[in-house]
């Protein structure tokens, strides 16, 4: 299949977005790339059959390096608790994998409408404009972070998203400064894309109707044009974050997540 200059476009502008607002906020890039994804790969003709899932199994992808990135300028803040997401990160990958063998056993419409419903409820959050409450309740032991992780994983395969708007508010409920969340956070999106990105290789390896250029439901081209530049801006995302206040930024991309929802519940079959 021929790749347009325009696609290829696309992939480069949305890496700049969504690892920019993936370093700044620990939350956002899967859910700003998904729907990139999508409309791109309806414009250049792929079966709605596979384009859904070929946008989360890309997404997360991409997160890998992102991640990478990102959690290498939080660590040099010291926003990182190593400690802590080691044992967290076994429940993110087994849930991960899971969700990626979820995701793969749903049809195309009802996997949209589910990302649908998850962009209209974290937009509505952003917008509230609630900041996650710390509490001093203590951490769960290693087998209840085991079964956090599981969730959070599950969860972010099938939306296709590094997990920072779920892993975030768990943390901070169990006391982390809200920083500290985030920079851990970041570093949770590496095994759950990690997991989540192998699970879709895995599982849409024979699938029929796939373009050239995938692996699965990872697509290369879209891939590399967004590695190329959510690297880079993923580290600028990580540096604002430390001067920035972030409120104004989060409602904007609140508005951005309801539209994205809306999109998906009536514009995208």
């Amino acid at each position: 299949m021929d790749i347009s200059f325009s696609a290829l476009a696309l992939y480069a502008a949305t890496g700049v977005f969504s690892g920019f607002l993936a370093g700044l906020l620990g939350i956002g890039g899967g859910m700003i790339i998904v729907p990139a994804l999508l409309w791109s790969f309806h414009l250049q003709g792929i079966s709605s059959d596979v384009s859904t899932h070929m946008a989360v199994g890309t997404s997360l992808a991409s997160i890998l390096l992102t991640s990478i990135s990102s959690v290498r300028t939080h660590h040099q803040h010291g926003n990182v608790d190593w400690p802590l997401m080691a044992k967290l990160s076994i429940g993110l990958m087994l849930g991960s994998w899971l969700g990626a063998q979820i995701a793969h056993a749903l049809p195309a419409r009802a996997l949209q409408i589910i990302i649908a419903v998850f962009a209209l409820w974290t937009g509505q959050h952003l917008l509230r404009g609630r900041k996650a409450q710390a509490h001093d309740r203590p951490l769960p032991g290693r087998a209840g972070l085991i079964g956090a992780g599981s969730v959070i994983g599950t969860a972010s395969a099938i939306f296709g998203i590094g997990g920072g708007s779920l892993t975030v508010p768990f943390l901070v409920h169990h006391g982390l400064r809200m920083q500290r969340a985030v920079g851990s956070a970041a570093a949770g999106g590496f095994p759950i894309a990690l997991a989540g990105s192998l699970g879709f290789l895995v599982a849409g390896w024979s699938e029929p109707g796939l373009p050239a250029g995938s692996s699965g439901y990872i697509y290369w081209p879209a891939l590399i044009g967004l590695s190329i530049t959510s690297l880079i801006f993923a580290s600028l995302g990580a540096h604002a974050a430390q001067r920035l206040p972030a409120a104004q930024l989060k409602r904007l991309f609140g508005i951005l997540l309801l539209a994205v929802g809306v999109q998906f519940l009536f514009g995208i079959h």
